[in-house]
């Protein structure tokens, strides 16, 4: 006998526990499979949490869930190969009575939240993977066949929460599998140490947290990061770059990741560390308009899925729960008005992302991947090495004129972009700023 379910909820990430959570919570009948031993068991992330948009699925997430520190401070350096400029940001307002940021282990944070869809009445089937979607005479979904003996399911509505390299809504033909510069490579290690060493080096106490966020040499001129978040008892640190310019380049990412950890600003900070994990994750970095169809006749698309991440401001986790909420929220008002199922109703969905944060952050920022990407030679290798001259030049005392330091600084300014490219860079990022 075939099983049938008001909805089945592909991934059990951010987006799908969201979905998950939210449907079951709203008394619908709802299967979840995951194709991993256990919910993030394949996601390696170390993550930001941001508390506003989970509350809005558990109010009350703060008493049980896995949370690791809360974030106080956050770093942002321009590195080169010797030496970094940074800007940093920290203020005793986020040691609120509900803080506002914590960092996570999604290893972790993704089986609680799993359970806590559970706890509502869905149902999880791990280690299962779904193969095809299932589509009526007129291309309507409606339900999926897993790689299990006799495994059909049938739904009323299937949301994709597959992440930003699932194959099913491709290979239904419902969105098309991003380009290599859509998607950045992020390799990622664990490192322990004890709590206290970690608050001394930090500069932190009890749950406090730091994160740290760098580009510049780090990325070897391909569009990309590194990134250093303070855990319990860990930090994850690690880099991402588009995966087209690895192509291009031919370049390593293990190999960066090992040339960022041994950087002289990073070294200190992991001292003494023990690596017990290593490992590497796609990011949808398309932006807004990498964002394919988000419904159709008896599906959604969430999540990494649907391309929802704000590469400039770094959110990914905030995004796929609001879309995994909106998707749910939006399926439920179909269902309680007794309506099918089609893209017209589920449009909802649409509307209702639309007029969310989600879309009018990503619009805000709809060109800034094309500038990152092309322009990556002077954003990350250029602008970092200047600024890090003029520091010096500022900075050092021996016995040169200042008048001549700062003449040297302009040289070198005129050197690499000139008067010309220095306007043309400001108006090209200003332009993918609005």
């Amino acid at each position: 006998m075939i099983e049938r379910f008001d909805a089945i909820v592909i991934g059990a990430g951010m987006a799908g526990n969201s979905a998950a959570y939210t449907l079951a919570s709203r008394g619908l009948s709802v299967l979840q499979l995951e194709r991993g031993e256990y919910p993030g068991a394949k996601n390696v992330q170390g993550a930001i949490l941001y508390a506003n948009m989970l509350e809005k699925v558990i109010p009350e997430f703060r008493e049980d869930a896995p949370l690791e520190r809360h974030i106080v401070e956050q770093r942002f350096w321009f590195m080169t190969e010797r030496s970094h400029t940074g800007m940093q940001y920290r203020s005793e307002d986020f040691n609120e009575e509900k803080p506002n940021r914590y960092t996570i282990i999604r290893s972790q944070f993704d089986r609680w939240f799993s359970k806590k869809a559970q706890e509502k009445g869905a149902i999880l089937l791990t280690e299962t993977t779904a193969v095809e979607l299932v589509q009526d005479a007129y291309g309507k979904v409606i339900g999926v066949r897993t790689d299990r003996s006799g495994g059909t399911i049938m739904a009323d509505v299937v949301v994709l929460a597959e992440g930003v390299n699932g194959l099913l809504g491709t290979r239904a033909g419902l969105r098309k599998t991003p380009n290599p510069d859509q998607v950045a490579l992020a390799v990622k290690e664990m490192h322990f140490l004890p709590p206290e060493v970690i608050e001394q080096r930090f500069n932190i106490q009890s749950d406090e947290g730091v994160v740290i966020e760098a580009a510049g040499a780090v990325s070897e001129v391909m569009a990309g990061m590194g990134f250093l978040y303070t855990n319990k008892e860990s930090i994850s640190v690690g880099i991402g770059c588009i995966v087209s310019d690895f192509a291009e380049t031919g370049k390593s990412p293990y190999q960066l990741l090992d040339k960022f950890k041994k950087h002289p600003s990073i070294r200190p900070l992991l001292e003494g560390s023990e690596v017990k994990e290593y490992a590497a994750h796609l990011i949808p970095e398309g932006g807004y308009k990498a964002v394919p169809q988000l419904f159709g006749d008896g599906w959604v698309v969430v999540g990494d899925a649907a391309q929802l991440n704000n590469a400039v401001h770094r959110e990914g986790s905030n995004l796929a729960m609001t879309s995994g909420r909106l998707a749910a929220e939006a399926i439920f008002q179909t269902k309680s008005r007794r309506e099918p199922m089609n893209a017209e109703n589920l449009s909802l969905y649409e509307k209702m992302i639309n007029d969310s944060f989600v879309m009018k952050d990503l619009k805000k920022y709809k060109d800034m991947p094309a500038l990152l990407h092309t322009q990556s030679q002077n954003l990350f290798l250029t602008y970092p090495q200047l600024v890090s001259t003029a520091m010096e030049n500022f900075l050092r005392v021996d016995g040169t004129p200042k008048v001549d330091k700062e003449k040297a600084t302009v040289s070198a300014l005129k050197a690499k972009r000139g008067w010309t490219g220095l306007m043309g860079d400001a108006m090209r990022v200003a332009r993918a700023w609005r």
